[in-house]
């Protein structure tokens, strides 16, 4: 197995060129949130801002928007419809659809503080988009019978699981040792083409290249990240990160792997960065998402 190091992020990192503009970094689209998990969403987008995207547009609730509005104005959110239970509904979709045709976001994030909106099989079977699939979008497929037999594995995805949503997805007991951890993220790989993560101590990346599995083993992170949200951050800089790659390289599985490789590192090294000031007890989700940023200085120095 292959370790995630410092060496890693550096070689893969996306370049950030002097004559840039914000369209060479990106849009990244999150569709996260609902009343009762407000805070998912916006974890998320400011992640993926603080990663490097260019650009993020946050769909959500529409009785959420002016106050998530004003709670992260370097985002663009747009409101959606909603059901009585505060989850964004299933009309929603053909907002979603006419906004990309305007906006032409280059990856989306789906899942985030969803719960059980009507709007995520929509998502996860008609879109096209480069997709990070996190948190509900997971428990939405894994309610799906037979789910990975009409996966369109054409289609860039990137998988971000804890070992529960992976238990749950392959309908398996959940993973307590690091051989059925190699064993699950390995076999979601299989099943659907795409880069795959099994969250935890020493996270697993797995992708397919040129028909063989490659399983990687991240360096970073500890007990400071067992914290809820943690998850919400992380898919927010793999897409900020990938929002970057797939720009300048294009949107597909190598890139969907540079962004998983960095984000898991940068990730783990932020909340290893935030525990020395507030300790692992005392780390929360929003902490991690604000290191980030000298995580990037720590790593490259």
């Amino acid at each position: 197995m292959k370790q995630i190091t410092r060496e890693t992020f550096r070689s893969l990192l996306p370049a950030r060129p002097r004559q840039a503009h914000k369209g060479s970094f990106g849009r990244v689209l999150v569709v996260a949130g609902s009343r009762m998990m407000c805070g998912a969403g916006l974890l998320c987008a400011k992640s993926a801002l603080r990663a490097g995207a260019g650009l993020v547009f946050w769909a959500l609730p529409e009785s959420m928007q002016p106050a998530f509005a004003a709670a992260l104005p370097e985002a663009i959110t747009v409101p959606l419809p909603q059901n009585d239970r505060g989850e964004i509904a299933a009309e929603a979709f053909y907002v979603l659809q006419d906004f990309a045709r305007q906006r032409q976001p280059s990856v989306m994030v789906v899942g985030p503080g969803m719960g059980e909106s009507p709007l995520l099989p929509l998502l996860l079977t008609k879109s096209l988009l480069p997709l990070v699939a996190d948190a509900d979008a997971l428990n939405a497929l894994a309610r799906q019978a037979d789910w990975d037999k009409t996966w369109p594995r054409q289609r860039p995805c990137i998988f971000t699981p804890h070992p529960g949503e992976m238990a749950r997805l392959l309908n398996a007991r959940t993973a307590l040792d690091e051989t059925a951890r190699r064993e699950q993220v390995e076999m979601l790989c299989q099943l659907t083409g795409a880069v795959s993560i099994l969250k935890g101590a020493g996270t697993l990346v797995c992708a397919q290249t040129q028909g063989q599995l490659h399983v990687w083993q991240n360096t970073t992170g500890g007990p400071a990240l067992a914290k809820a949200g943690s998850g919400d951050v992380l898919s927010g800089v793999i897409a900020g990160l990938w929002a970057q790659l797939g720009t300048s390289e294009g949107f597909h599985t190598q890139t969907a792997l540079k962004a998983a490789l960095c984000g898991v590192y940068l990730h783990g090294l932020a909340g290893d960065l935030a525990a020395l000031k507030r300790t692992d007890y005392g780390v929360l989700a929003g902490d991690t998402a604000e290191y980030v940023p000298q995580a990037f200085l720590e790593a490259l120095s």
